[in-house]
Formats: structure tokens, sequence, C-alpha cells
């Protein structure tokens, strides 16, 4: 045999060899798919959240991971009663050689929902959804979802064009009220509302907003676990706020906690741009006199300064306390209160 001819052999067996090699490889890896899947839903307990599906199947061949999960349900045991979230297809996709960052699509969309008092059940659907999760090594990780047409449905129906959720689960359970429990953020555009009082028209632009629950909450009646959380000294650490809706434009950060009778006290800073349109919309939903509303405007404009765009601006604080809304030294009106039925 020419030398030519068994160099060209050679290094055909020697691609056989390295592909056969890769390919044991990727099948082993990928037989360990449904166990990695597995290890995910099991590193969720630690939070109270079951995942379970009724089929799982693997693919990817030759540079990626893929699973497929048909009619997958992830429930939360940390609420009672439970919120469930139903997801008819379910599929994710990693890189070959980064099997912690995983790609997911629901092109079919879910519907998650939780019984409410007296039967009523309040339902969240979307039309499809996509987004990333990210699995640290460690434990815990980070879920970034875009939701397609969400609405929701309870005691009244809300829609958007779109909107961006991310979860950040830390690697375990707080010990302390140091600790965070979980981390949610939220963006919503083109929000269309029941009612939109006036001068506002429907939708509101975008609101979004990030917080991160600091200490443990514990699994019991919603009364009893705000009480207990409040007692180990639970706090909700509003990370931002932004809200544009016409005019209006509202930044701000700060520090939510339960008073001794379980409804919200805390204190915030930010900006407003737009706050006479606010104090109308106040008036037309009847939380605020008219007189109440002139008043205000007056105090509220010797604090405005012009802002970024030359309108007037005001940086300013929000407070809850005793049951009042206080926007800087103005008083809103009564805060909503919180029904643990």
């Amino acid at each position: 045999m020419r030398r030519p001819t068994r160099l060209g052999l050679a290094v055909a067996v020697l691609v056989v060899a390295v592909f056969g090699a890769y390919a044991a490889f990727w099948f082993v890896a990928a037989g360990r798919v449904e166990d990695g899947v597995g290890q995910f839903a099991q590193s969720l307990r630690a939070h109270n959240i079951d995942l379970s599906w009724r089929r799982v199947r693997g693919g990817g061949f030759p540079l990626a991971l893929r699973v497929e999960l048909r009619e997958a349900l992830l429930r939360d045991r940390a609420t009672t009663p439970t919120t469930e979230v139903r997801v008819p297809l379910l599929s994710g996709s990693a890189r070959i050689w980064n099997p912690l960052l995983w790609h997911v699509m629901a092109a079919d969309g879910l519907t998650a929902a939780r019984s409410l008092a007296g039967g009523a059940v309040a339902k969240l659907t979307t039309r499809a959804v996509s987004g990333s999760v990210a699995v640290a090594p460690e434990g815990g990780g980070t879920v970034w979802l875009t939701l397609s047409e969400p609405a929701i449905d309870a005691s009244v129906h809300l829609a958007a064009r779109d909107a961006d959720l991310w979860l950040i689960l830390p690697p375990h359970l707080p010990q302390t009220h140091t600790e965070p429990a979980i981390g949610v953020a939220l963006d919503v555009r083109g929000l269309s509302l029941p009612v939109a009082p006036a001068p506002f028209t429907n939708p509101l632009d975008e609101i979004a907003l990030g917080v991160t629950v600091m200490g443990k909450i514990p699994t019991a009646e919603p009364r009893e676990a705000a009480s207990a959380w409040r007692d180990s000294g639970g706090t909700l650490e509003l990370d931002h706020l932004a809200l544009r809706w016409g005019t209006l434009g509202v930044t701000g950060s700060g520090t939510l906690a339960l008073d001794p009778n379980l409804q919200p006290i805390g204190g915030f800073s930010g900006a407003i741009e737009g706050y006479g349109e606010l104090m109308s919309a106040l008036v037309t939903a009847g939380r605020m006199r008219a007189g109440d509303a002139r008043l205000a405007r007056l105090a509220l404009g010797m604090l405005a300064k012009a802002g970024p765009d030359g309108r007037p601006e005001i940086a300013t604080s929000f407070t809850i306390q005793n049951g009042e809304m206080y926007l800087g030294p103005v008083k809103l009106g009564k805060a909503p209160r919180i029904d643990w039925k």
C-alpha cells in the first residue's frame, strides 16, 4: 500500500475515532439531561416549589442538549391554597459546553391559577413565553422570561402587550431577616386597566419594579405566614420602581414592612414628573378631595425643579404610615388595605 494511501486511511480512522468518541460523550451527556432536570426540580423543593411533567424527551445532537417537557406543572407550596402553573409544551436547549445555561420556550403559552376566597380563581394566561434559565453550580439560579400578551382575570381584567419577568433564587433558604428569600423583577408594557382615571387614558405605557423579599417565609395560611415573617424582621426591599403614563413619570426605591395589624408601612425616595395629572387622577378616583388636591399642587410646585427634559420634577419621599399615604409633606389619602383571608 502506498504511503499516501496509508496516511489517508490513518486520518480517516482518526476522524472516525474522534467523532465516535464525541458521539459517545454526547449520548452520555444527553442521557443525563433527565437527571439534570430532576436535580433542578429537586433544588426548587428547597424553596417549596414542585416541578413535575408527564413526559420528558432529550435531543439536540451534535452541538446542543435539548429537552422537551410535556404537560409540565409548577406548584408553589409556600402559599395556601397553592399556586399552579401549567405549560402544555415546555422546551429548553443548552450548548454542550455550557449545560448550566438553558434557553426555554413555551410556544403554546402557559396558564397560572390560584384559588381565592369565596371560590373565585385568579388566572394568568399568555400567548407564548420565551426566556432563559441559569442554574448556579452551588444551587439556586436566575429565571428570565418574556410573556407575550399576558392577561390576568381575577376580580378585574388586566391585559398587556408584553412583559418581562425575572426570578432570582438564592442557593439556600434564608436563616435570618438579613438574607434574601427570593428576588422578583417585572417590566410590563402597554398595560390596559379596567378604568383609566382622567386625565389618563389606556394603556399605561410602562411600569417596572424589582423587589427582594428578605427573611424566611413560613409555609402556612397567609395571615399566619405574614405574621411570622413580620415578627422575624422580614422586609420587602423595593430595589427600583419606574412608571410612565402619558406625562406622568415616577421613579423610586425603598423598604416596605408590615405593622402590628399586618398592613403596609414603609418609606421610599425618588422623583416624580407630571404630579398635576396624578392629583387629578386621585380626585377622579375618589382617593383625594378636590380642595386637598389644589393645596397639594401648590405645595409640590414649591418643591419642583426643572427635570432633564425641562418639565417640572420633584425629588421627594413617599411614605405609608398609620394607614395613610404621603407624597413628601402632602397627604394623599388612605393606603390600600391588605385582606389576608
